[in-house]
């Protein structure tokens, strides 16, 4: 092993010094360095002997693994033999230690293990508990973040079941547009012989077809079933009349609440049911 490091120096093992290395830590290092005057980049075989130090920079009861004697963790060199000397950097103000990793916690800067502080076993176990022991706000909101996902997870299922029900629906709407008009497949959601049932012409037209079909009481019997059909009345009032009557014949027709039906044979009939009549309904 090498010898002293410091100027005007040259103690070394073999003559029964003590030799400690460099501290790892930057400040502590530099403070060695100030106070040795010397310039240098120490390596991990650098090292300062015991004369370098004064006896308040030695523990009094530790010992090193190898038997010598115990710096304190931040013992700094203040005993140099250097010409014209500047002032060195005096230990008694105290700087905190940086922390180091945790491979080194049990490893001291100067080579040798360092003290474990004693633990109670009590103080300890209470510690212990405390961690263990639940909070009562974190369980507060725990079970907040479980209502939460519960009603996350309800409203999710809500929507597979609507959006199921919304493609039965749409599928259902082709079907009835393949056999109805708008305005049927509208009068459906309405109230039962509702009068707010726009119906357009088309729907006029088929819905004629089908009375001429089927006559006045198979037409009603359609439509106590539910089958979006105008009634009789609108059937009447909405196809053009094809007698010749005069205005006043309609204005007394119109008092008495008659309508009148073209025959099934005309133009916009389908040439069956009772063919030749003209209808007069009441």
């Amino acid at each position: 092993m090498g010898g002293c490091s410091a100027p005007n120096c040259s103690n070394s093992t073999t003559i029964g010094k003590q030799l400690f290395r460099f501290p790892k830590d930057p400040v502590r290092m530099r403070k060695w360095l100030v106070n040795c005057r010397r310039d240098f980049a120490p390596t991990p075989c650098s090292r300062l002997c015991q004369d370098h130090f004064e006896e308040s920079q030695f523990e009094e009861i530790a010992r090193s693994p190898a038997g010598g004697r115990k710096l304190k963790p931040n013992a700094i060199p203040t005993l140099f033999n250097v010409p014209d000397p500047p002032s060195p950097i005096t230990p008694h103000v105290v700087l905190p230690l940086k922390p180091e990793p945790e491979k080194d916690l049990n490893v001291g800067d100067h080579g040798y293990a360092r003290r474990q502080p004693r633990v109670d076993p009590e103080e300890e176990e209470r510690q212990r508990a405390e961690e263990e022991q639940p909070c009562s706000l974190c369980q507060h909101y725990k079970s907040q973040l479980e209502q939460q996902q519960q009603h996350t997870a309800r409203l999710q299922r809500e929507a597979e079941e609507m959006k199921k029900r919304l493609h039965k629906l749409s599928k259902m709407e082709k079907g009835l547009q393949m056999f109805l008009y708008e305005d049927q497949i509208r009068a459906l959601t309405l109230a039962k012989r509702s009068r707010r049932a726009v119906w357009s012409h088309d729907t006029v037209l088929t819905a004629r077809k089908i009375r001429c079909a089927v006559g006045v009481k198979g037409y009603e019997f359609l439509r106590e079933l539910g089958y979006p059909l105008p009634s009789y009345r609108t059937l009447c009032n909405r196809l053009e009349p094809k007698m010749m009557m005069t205005t006043s014949m309609q204005e007394d027709l119109a008092d008495l609440g008659l309508g009148i039906i073209t025959a099934c044979n005309s133009p916009e009939g389908n040439g069956t049911g009772d063919e030749g009549l003209i209808g007069i309904m009441t």
